[in-house]
């Protein structure tokens, strides 16, 4: 091989070594997808069916990448005109002083339900180690002030929908069983844990329906079949998209708004869509 060869090859290696590279940093974080599906749920009042259910998860606020990308899809999300929005946790990366302010920022911008918003923490808005309630405290103070209900070990009912909301499996305050321990199986009901690993604990007391979660970001890099190297879970089957969890429960796993680290690959941002309908099977 001579030189003028040689220089030729290498070119054309580093081309196709960098192109994945560059798409995976600077074009697949910022491509968003709306996700559309059909959401059965039991008890649903006839007046409820067709209505959209819309679920944002894991914004993660901060410096790590612009932020001016969730306002923009927020923008976006508004002309689907959601009945009901549910923000599934990780609002922030740290929660320090800076982030909050932009939480705010981003948050005047946010997707509000016609009929109601609601939402639940995760492990990052939990400050250091995911152990300052004051930091959660803040943060759903400006979540609360931005229109958006949080429910922490809560239920509330909404046009004969209702909500139930976990506060994060990796907190001091995952105590579940509190508001699971009132769960009336009689009632149209969602419940929104930001990690999906909580789906294997014993707090269920019978609950059969939808979990919406998140948390995973559908591991941000994979390669379907092969690898998912970067999923923040102990229960590996817990990547993204629907789950049957085979007792009655189903689970969704929303892979994520934003990101902790801009990269991703194969695993394009999500905003999910949902239409409600009666679920009539027994």
């Amino acid at each position: 091989m001579n030189r003028k060869t040689f220089l030729k090859r290498l070119l054309q290696i580093s081309a196709v070594g960098v192109f994945p590279m560059l798409y995976s940093w600077q074009v697949e974080p910022f491509w968003l997808e709306f996700v559309e599906r059909k959401l059965p749920i039991k008890n649903l009042s006839r007046e409820l069916e067709g209505k959209i259910l819309m679920q944002i998860s894991d914004l993660h606020v901060g410096t790590r990448f612009d932020w001016n990308f969730l306002v923009d899809s927020f923008e976006k999300a508004k002309t689907y005109k959601p009945d009901f929005v549910v923000y599934t946790g990780d609002f922030v990366n740290h929660g320090n002083l800076g982030e909050r302010e932009d939480l705010r920022k981003v948050l005047k911008h946010a997707v509000l339900g016609n009929l109601a918003t609601f939402g639940i923490l995760g492990n990052h808005d939990y400050g250091t180690d995911w152990k300052e309630s004051d930091v959660a405290g803040k943060i759903c103070e400006i979540a609360e002030n931005s229109g958006i209900a949080m429910l922490r070990n809560a239920q509330e009912e909404n046009h004969g929908l209702n909500f139930i909301g976990f506060e994060d499996l990796w907190s001091p305050y995952f105590t579940p069983e509190k508001v699971m321990e009132n769960y009336d199986p009689s009632k149209a009901s969602i419940v929104l844990c930001h990690n999906p690993d909580a789906c294997d604990k014993p707090v269920w007391n019978g609950y059969q329906g939808w979990i919406l979660s998140g948390h995973t970001h559908g591991g941000q890099c994979r390669i379907p079949g092969v690898i998912t190297p970067l999923l923040p879970v102990k229960n590996r089957k817990y990547t993204s998209g629907a789950i049957d969890l085979e007792d009655g429960r189903m689970l969704y796993i929303n892979r994520a708004l934003g990101h902790s680290f801009q990269v991703r690959f194969m695993v394009r941002p999500e905003i999910t869509v949902f239409k409600l309908e009666n679920d009539e099977s027994t």
